[in-house]
């Protein structure tokens, strides 16, 4: 507050009911004042406000005054202004003008129908399902062309994508495959040592790690981390706008960004399942051991009889095609980033989901079709 300026001031005079206003009601004038208003208290009759003291106003001052006297009429309190000069009068009717008029009650939005929610709800996911359709196509296109013509393929992003969803992948996906033989073997064992056919959890392991829950589990990790990648690093490139730097420089960023990330999955993800099931089968075999009396020797000597070819075999085969779902949503959802930094969580998020779910459909139709042939 500068020397000149004069603090606001309110001075309730009880015999005439009358608020006696002084000072500068400015910016720097009301500092104090401000505060002052929130504890204080006024009678309860008809009150009379005198601005004729009242030496200069500005906005700040003309708010706070009108929040005075509109908060005494909330409270069913009579309010009369008086004394002001015709300049301040002028600016409180200017504030109280601009106040009734930003404050006026929003039209209700009208309520949408239950079927025309669904409707739109269902013109949203078919126009989503219309577009991630052409980006599987679109993809399966590059990738045809870039292998009748191998320079075209992005070999050192390749080789980096090898590394970072496969290698870098190994330890947690070996400790949830070993866990999972653990836990599949004690469960299954404690059921099959009742009627005392304890050598059958060779086979309950290895049909159950081999033909599912490996390749399935291993997809789901891989969603998890890798696809989530993928959608992260294309999205935060749409935010950057580093996609439309790409394509004014004549680089596809089909073959940049998503044929590398997909050969590389369908590639991994054979290997991975692999891996998968061996450590998987020993976890199995450690607690058929401990707990069931199974030793090493008999273990592998039941795993080939119980376990044929064919049920690896199908395994392994369906981990190409987990790949494939896995790397063109995570690269589909990154593409479709449009806004800010928090779209891209939100599509990572998205990502993840929709991956797992549409692997667990995958592995569902195998198991139809594969039940169908008798296989």
């Amino acid at each position: 507050m500068s020397k000149d300026t004069q603090p606001a001031t309110l001075e309730l005079i009880t015999p005439t009911k009358t608020i006696h206003c002084s000072g500068d009601w400015t910016l720097a004038g009301i500092q104090q004042l401000e505060r002052q208003l929130e504890f204080s208290r006024w009678p309860e009759s008809a009150i009379i406000i005198d601005g004729s003291a009242i030496q200069s106003m500005d906005t700040a001052g003309a708010w706070l005054l009108f929040r005075t006297y509109h908060v005494l009429e909330q409270t069913g309190q009579s309010v009369t202004l008086q004394g002001f000069k015709k300049e301040n009068a002028n600016l409180l009717d200017l504030i109280t003008t601009h106040y009734a008029t930003t404050l006026q009650p929003a039209l209700p939005s009208p309520s949408i129908a239950f079927l025309e929610q669904i409707g739109r709800k269902s013109y949203y996911q078919s126009i989503q399902l219309i577009h991630f359709l052409a980006f599987i196509g679109e993809t399966f296109i590059v990738l045809w062309r870039s292998l009748l013509s191998p320079s075209r393929i992005r070999w050192a992003a390749l080789f980096a994508n090898l590394h970072s969803a496969g290698l870098s992948a190994l330890p947690i996906i070996g400790l949830m495959a070993f866990l999972m033989g653990v836990v599949l073997a004690y469960q299954g064992g404690t059921q099959l040592s009742t009627y005392g056919a304890n050598i059958f959890i060779v086979d309950l392991v290895g049909i159950t790690l081999l033909r599912e829950l490996a390749p399935l589990l291993t997809a789901i990790l891989v969603a998890g981390r890798s696809g989530s990648a993928y959608t992260a690093q294309i999205g935060t490139m749409q935010v950057t706008q580093e996609i439309d730097a790409l394509q004014t420089l004549g680089i596809a960023p089909m073959e940049l960004l998503v044929i590398p990330k997909l050969l590389a999955l369908i590639l991994l993800m054979p290997l991975l399942s692999a891996f998968a099931d061996v450590l998987g089968v020993v976890g199995g075999m450690i607690i058929a051991k401990v707990s069931l009396g199974v030793s090493v020797t008999d273990f592998l000597d039941r795993f080939p009889q119980a376990v044929s070819l064919t049920h690896y075999l199908i395994g392994i085969g369906k981990a190409p095609i987990f790949a494939a779902v896995i790397a063109i949503v995570g690269c589909y959802q990154g593409f479709q980033v449009k806004g800010g930094a928090e779209v891209v969580g939100e599509r990572v998020t998205t990502s993840v989901v929709q991956a797992i779910f549409l692997v667990i459909v995958v592995d569902a139709v195998f198991s139809i079709l594969f039940n169908l042939l008798g296989i």
